[in-house]
């Protein structure tokens, strides 16, 4: 099992060479997650054509630029749609920290959790819909989590139910979100009404500290709730399973803990880097991928791991790329 990624900053304003040099990387490992059940078991082009132009139409011309640099064949671009994708599921926690005093402003927290060898490591900045927008790629254009000019930013954890329905893949739906809203309450608006195809929650904070964490299910409302904390259930555990091999539970706690009790900025980052927070079944393909702080009010962003940081600013992102060995020590 693969226990080494090379994450890649990517600054490309219009779809470009450098993502066409992603898609050929990444291509073939998405074509067989997608087909694994058969072309047939996919949405057809014309489905997921008019299901973008009915749900997220400001971001049909960037798809049909895509489709065009992947080749313009009909399986890349249903692909690319991610409209009723094939299912997948994740760990992940994330939180909302609020200023306990040190005025410093407040931080969306994440961990990202995954199997080593499913992760694109992609990290792009871009300005595909007019604002610049960096985010943490996922299906060649899609956003685990991100953060865009007008100061929102946004993460995504799976929910923790294994209902399917007709519907986006998140990290399409997360991309939108960066893309079209400019602050939490906008975010909120585009989230309950473009329908999702599994279960998610999604946690978001603007730059004037509005925040909220999202409830989307293919079979239930919307929910918006005022969580600061979440890891892989909502309300309650339904897959008793998945979160005790996640600890789901246990990492809920362990970051409502750190919330309520007003620790530091510095204090709370690092306890996404301790279990139980901190995944480390490599070997299984299991962990925490990367963990990742951003700062709406300033435009600061931070990836992180055990005894290494990456920081950037939107305004001045940069590009590089970094490796890290997660039996190791991240070089």
């Amino acid at each position: 099992m693969p226990t080494r990624i090379r994450f890649c900053a990517i600054a490309e304003d219009r779809p470009g060479k450098k993502w066409k040099a992603l898609y050929a990387q990444s291509w073939p490992s998405y074509r067989a997650w997608f087909l694994r059940q058969g072309a047939v078991a996919r949405a057809s082009f014309l489905e997921c054509r008019r299901a973008l132009r009915q749900h997220m139409p400001e971001l049909v011309p960037t798809w049909e630029r895509l489709v065009e640099l992947a080749g313009g064949g009909d399986i890349e671009a249903r692909f690319l749609s991610l409209w009723c994708p094939p299912p997948y599921i994740t760990g992940c926690s994330q939180a909302v920290w609020l200023n306990a005093g040190d005025q410093r402003e407040p931080l969306l927290l994440r961990n990202y959790d995954f199997a080593p060898a499913l992760l694109e490591g992609s990290w792009l900045a871009t300005r595909w819909s007019g604002q610049r927008v960096a985010a943490m790629g996922d299906c060649l254009w899609g956003a685990l989590d991100g953060m865009n000019e007008s100061g929102l930013a946004a993460s995504l954890s799976f929910g923790g139910r294994t209902v399917c329905g007709d519907g986006f893949g998140i990290p399409l739906v997360l991309r939108y979100v960066l893309e079209i809203a400019s602050d939490t309450a906008s975010a909120v608006a585009i989230l309950q009404r473009v329908p999702v195809h599994m279960c998610y929650s999604v946690t978001l904070l603007d730059a004037r500290g509005e925040w909220a964490t999202v409830f989307l299910n293919p079979d239930r409302p919307v929910e918006v709730t005022r969580r600061r904390a979440v890891t892989n259930f909502q309300h309650a555990v339904e897959w008793p399973e998945h979160a005790r091999a996640t600890s789901a539970c246990e990492r809920l706690a362990a970051l409502q803990r750190q919330i309520d009790a007003g620790v530091s900025a510095r204090d709370a980052q690092a306890a996404l880097l301790r279990e139980p927070l901190y995944q480390s079944a490599w070997q299984r393909g299991y962990g925490t991928l990367y963990s990742a702080g951003y700062a709406p009010q300033s435009g600061r962003i931070e990836l992180y791991w055990p005894g290494q940081t990456w920081p950037q600013a939107l305004s001045t992102f940069e590009e590089g790329d970094r490796e890290i060995d997660y039996l190791g020590h991240a070089h």
